[in-house]
């Protein structure tokens, strides 16, 4: 065919439009686009049809058909929704310019001011699948042709960008650049309207435009006046992006991406990375884009010892300042670990250029994210109504690591446009506001897996977008301070305020109410006479009456008499950690002196707090009562089974059977007998918890004030103190390990490993045993002055382990093995294409004996065919994969990745690769979210440990106070550890979920190293290859057992949540 520039000048500009890879080419070509059609740029959607009307030709019909199949939708009145109104678009990133184009397809007059001149933002982006049909359906693979090709979904900064800026300007919109917007001016008479204060000097034209809806998308810096912006602040996290120029040669295009990897799930990674180049780092992702992009999280230390910082400094600007920011050693740093995580493969990494010419390579702060309290707000001064609504990075800071920025930025301007539509339309403005807000909650709480599924319906309408929609969420009346006839506030920056995690349940006791609870618990039990909360725990049997309440089985009243006062307190405050995960606030010595009261109602408070709804019946609570800490609980025997694990591997005397009482398992166990606790005292406490041993810390040695204790191993620290004696990492729950050695606490990463039988080093720091169903993990009961008792039986020796032979297609079940349910019930899926049947098929004979798999060619030739015949397959009307049920798909993934028998049908091969790697962003994803809550709950407790501390200062002086006062303390330093018992037992709960993405993470390496083996032939294999699968094998029946104990505790946990309600069991 011709080429249209023969016929038609204005073609040429046209396809010049398409093909511009630069802000300023853009522009100019379609400057030159309007002249030669005799058009003004910026007319709207007027203008829109003007050039349609002339260029039909095939390249351009192709891109008018998309846009023109988005305008047909109902919600835009075929442009006749917003004629009437004027906006003003502040930013074009791609937040700002995506919500233009929605406000041009309404039929708004629409301006966009932006400050810069040329897009220069290498920094690439994940796109959700949604994000993936809206900017096809703009044409995204008309402008930029390797639109998500990859095995990954993103786009950089840049070139998404440019793609919506392209449309915009086709769309009418009216774009001025090297223009900044410092303010609003309000209307000085009535009968005027709304402009804006712009630098430098405006055009009369723009400086004199008068709008009623002005859409903020400038940044998180910079927030319109009069909305109040709200700081979420965690540990301090220091992050690096690096883009390298992608000379897409053959080598480049062949080294996979990376979708994410954690320290927090996969240590050994990062492990060889600081063995082999010194760099600490906490996650890293790779993208392969325009540039080869990569983002991760470094530690401080690290910085600092390898000269990336020069000097530590507590201020994070000043740390992270130009001036203490060493350039050299930064582009050392990140070359280094791109190079380590793509094996070298990359060739010589040289950096692409920044706006200004220096190579793209940053350090950045992401400690504390900005929030605004509101989308939207209504300002009206003589007559004249300006509705604002804010998108993009002002609206909500993205936590990068969970790649939402880009998809909740459109969803907020699919939201803002709503609003406008809703306000030419003639609502009322709070009516308009109580809408916006109602779907301003559900922002950070969308992903793609709770949004409607069928992503070809989503539109303005926020219906087709958000499932169980509830548009009257927030009442009209519940947003009246967001209407302003006089605005003149300034922005309010909540800052040092940190989410306080789960709320508290119930109401916090006062003093009486405490003691009135404690005299019902312990009422009936003989010598327990509960008077107060201080001298009448002395004696230990008030606190054992506690325990045997809550816990019936463990210890028979009788059995007390005789039992001095220290051993019977030491025996209640080991039993309440270690079965009813409440962890000591003091020791039995401070409680048997009576010399710490405010610690000993802190420590009762937490009773109360856990089994205050447990009616004062007889009979056992249940271990799952809804206050019961089970998380605190499971990981408190999980922490202690891995050190007796480690006692075991070191060859350390695990002090054999130490006398105790006679101790009934609950339910019959045909599992191993348990190894008894080496650790737990059965004698008078030892050394540590002498007289305020819990008032100072065990490590630094300073005072130790309530809110601060936290107790590990029978001692007691602060939390700051609390972490590895290598990385200085906070040391999380089941995450550490002492070494017997040097007495001193690492993470698992760090833990010294001493010589010992390969059996043992090969499980590993990280490897870990999950604590079965059967354990006994209680500590001994206290021993009694009286006979020696009869029959106690030895300690069985622990038998042996057999060899485990598996056939062949137990092996491979066991290695396709997927315990994780899912969290919910999913509709039933739409009927599959035939490629889902015709996977089904090959599979069905696809393994024998070892796992080599039989070909079946015809079948796969069919597939293939199919798929490349299939419409789908277009480039640009790709749709979306049908899903395969979860066990095809593995068995599909192992197949392609360690067998030729994929290579032959790339298509086939490159969606399981495909979605290997959504998987992997997923996990990944998961990760990176507990990480960020684990440090924002660790910043919560900072802050309730100085207020504890402040609090516990004033009632311990001597002072002259009356005693309301003194009773409003203790009420307030009551709430604070009902919150920090909250955020701890919240702790708990994600450290279970990372267990959960170890032992994924664990298991499907252990598969990939089982199928190397497995397909291999029989006779090939040597007697070390056989040793080598068979241990390989091992340890994939002990992370699946690992796994099933996880399972099952989450299980017991749901049915205890379902139960209707507390009372007596058993």
């Amino acid at each position: 065919m011709a080429s249209p520039t023969s016929t038609n000048p204005a073609h040429a500009h046209f396809e010049s439009v398409l093909q511009a890879q630069l802000c300023q080419d853009v522009l100019s070509s379609f400057q030159g686009l309007c002249r030669a059609l005799g058009l003004e740029p910026g007319g709207g959607l007027p203008q829109y049809h003007k050039i349609k009307a002339q260029l039909n030709y095939w390249s351009a019909k192709s891109l008018w058909a998309k846009l023109d199949k988005r305008a047909s939708q109902p919600v835009y009145q075929q442009g006749r929704a917003c004629t009437s109104t004027k906006c003003l678009v502040v930013g074009a990133g791609p937040c700002g310019l995506r919500a233009a184009v929605e406000l041009a397809m309404l039929g708004a007059r629409v301006v966009l001011v932006e400050k810069r001149t040329k897009f220069s933002r290498h920094n690439v982006l994940h796109l959700w699948p949604f994000t993936i049909h809206d900017l096809r359906a703009l044409g995204a693979k008309k402008f930029y042709g390797r639109f998500c090709t990859g095995s990954l979904d993103h786009i950089s900064i840049r070139q998404l960008q440019l793609l919506l800026l392209k449309v915009a300007l086709l769309l009418g919109v009216e774009i001025h650049w090297g223009v900044t917007f410092t303010g609003l001016q309000p209307p000085p008479r009535k009968g005027s309207g709304w402009r804006a204060q712009l630098q430098p000097s405006p055009p009369a034209q723009l400086a004199n435009y008068e709008f009623d809806v002005l859409i903020s998308a400038a940044g998180g810096k910079f927030v319109p006046e009069g909305f109040t912006v709200r700081e979420m602040r965690g540990k301090l996290a220091i992050g690096i992006t690096a883009n390298f120029v992608n000379g897409r040669t053959v080598e480049e295009t062949q080294v996979p991406e990376i979708s994410g990897v954690a320290r927090i799930y996969n240590q050994s990674f990062f492990q060889s990375l600081l063995k082999a180049t010194g760099i600490d780092l906490e996650n890293i992702v790779y993208y392969k884009d325009d540039t080869h992009y990569f983002v991760m999280t470094a530690k401080k230390q690290c910085l600092l010892r390898l000269g990336v910082l020069r000097q530590d400094w507590p201020e994070t600007d000043r740390l992270l300042g130009s001036a203490n920011v060493a350039p050299e050693a930064l582009q050392r740093f990140a070359r280094a670990a791109a190079d380590f995580a793509t094996h070298g493969k990359l060739g010589k990494l040289e950096f692409a250029q920044d706006a200004h010419g220096r190579p793209d390579v940053s350090a950045f702060d992401f400690t504390s994210m900005m929030r605004a309290e509101s989308s939207a707000r209504v300002q009206e001064k003589h007559g004249a109504r300006l509705l604002l609504g804010l998108v993009g990075d002002c609206l909500v800071e993205p936590f990068w690591p969970l790649g939402t920025g880009v998809a909740r930025g459109f969803l907020a301007a699919f939201d803002a446009a709503w609003m406008v539509k809703r306000w030419a339309e003639g609502a009322g403005p709070l009516e308009v506001l109580a809408e916006r807000e109602s779907l301003y909650q559900l922002l950070s709480q969308t992903s793609p897996e709770n949004m409607h599924r069928n992503v070809a319906q989503y539109g303005l309408d926020p219906a087709s977008r958000y499932p169980n929609l509830n548009l009257r969420a927030v009442t009209p009346s519940q947003v009246r301070d967001l209407y302003d006839v006089e605005a003149k506030e300034p922005v309010r920056r909540m800052s040092d305020k940190t989410d306080s995690g789960k709320p508290a349940t119930g109401s916090v006791a006062t003093q009486e109410e405490l003691l009135h609870w404690c005299q019902e618990q312990t009422a009936g039990y003989p010598g327990v006479h509960v008077t107060d909360l201080s001298s009448s725990w002395a004696d230990g049997l008030a606190l054992c009456a506690l325990v045997h309440r809550l816990r019936p089985g463990l210890l028979k009243p009788s059995e007390l008499q005789g039992v001095g006062a220290l051993e019977a307190t030491s025996w209640a405050l080991k039993m309440a950690e270690h079965e009813l995960g409440i962890t000591p606030v003091l020791s039995a010595h401070a409680m048997v002196a009576g010399n710490d009261p405010l610690g000993l109602i802190a420590y009762l408070s937490h009773f109360h707090s856990a089994f205050k709804s447990t009616p004062h019946n007889p009979g056992p609570v249940s271990q799952g009562s809804p206050g019961t800490a089970n998380a605190v609980l499971f990981l408190g025997k999980l922490q202690r089974t891995l050190q007796r694990t480690r006692a075991q591997g070191n060859g350390e005397d695990a002090g054999g059977k130490k006398p105790r009482m006679e101790v009934e398992a609950e339910t019959p166990s045909t599992e191993e007998p348990p190894v008894p606790e080496p650790d737990v005292p059965v004698t008078p406490p030892s050394q540590y918890q002498e007289a305020s041993a819990e008032d100072l810390c065990a490590l630094c040695g300073e005072h130790l004030y309530i809110l601060e204790r936290l107790c590990a191993n029978g001692r007691f620290f602060h939390r700051s103190c609390f972490r590895c004696h290598i990385c200085e990492a906070t040391l999380w729950p089941s995450g550490y390990g002492q070494h017997p050695g040097d007495g001193h606490f690492y993470c698992l990463q760090h833990l010294p490993q001493p010589g010992h039988k390969e059996d043992s080093s090969n499980r590993g720091p990280e490897s870990q045993d999950l604590p079965t169903h059967s354990e006994n993990n209680m500590p001994p009961r206290p021993s009694i002055p009286a006979a020696p008792q009869e029959g106690t039986s030895p300690v069985p020796s622990q038998p042996t382990r057999r060899l485990i032979r598996l056939s062949s297609p137990e092996r491979q079940r066991l290695s396709s093995l997927r315990l994780t349910p899912d969290p919910e019930m999913e509709p039933p899926p739409k009927p599959p294409r035939s490629c889902s049947v015709l996977a089904h098929r090959a599979l069905e004979g696809s393994f024998v004996g070892w796992g080599m798999p039989v070909q079946n060619p015809q079948v796969l030739v069919a597939v293939e065919k199919e798929e490349e015949d299939s419409p789908c397959s277009s480039d640009e009307e790709a749709e979306e994969d049908v899903p395969l049920d979860s066990d095809t798909e593995q068995v599909l993934w192992n197949l392609a990745k360690n067998s030729g028998t994929m290579n032959s049908y790339p298509t086939w091969r490159r969606t399981l690769l495909r979605r290997a790697k959504e998987e992997e962003m997923k996990r990944f994803c998961k990760a990176q979210a507990i990480q960020r809550r684990q440090n924002e709950i660790e910043a919560a407790l900072r802050e309730l440990e100085a207020k504890g501390t402040e609090l516990e200062l004033a009632l311990r002086s001597r002072s002259s106070s009356p005693e309301e006062q003194k009773a409003l303390w203790l009420e307030q330093l009551l709430q604070l550890v009902q919150k920090k018992n909250s955020l701890v037992a919240e702790e708990a709960e994600l450290m279970i979920t990372v267990q959960e993405l170890n032992l994924e993470e664990k298991q499907w390496q252990l598969d990939q190293e089982l199928r190397t083996y497995m397909n291999r032939e029989e006779t090939l294999k040597t007697a070390a290859d056989q040793q080598a699968e068979d241990q390989v094998l091992r340890k994939l029946v002990d992370v699946v057992n690992q796994r099933d104990a996880l399972i099952r505790f989450q299980e017991e946990r749901r049915l205890s949540e379902l139960a209707p309600g507390p009372g007596p069991q058993g």
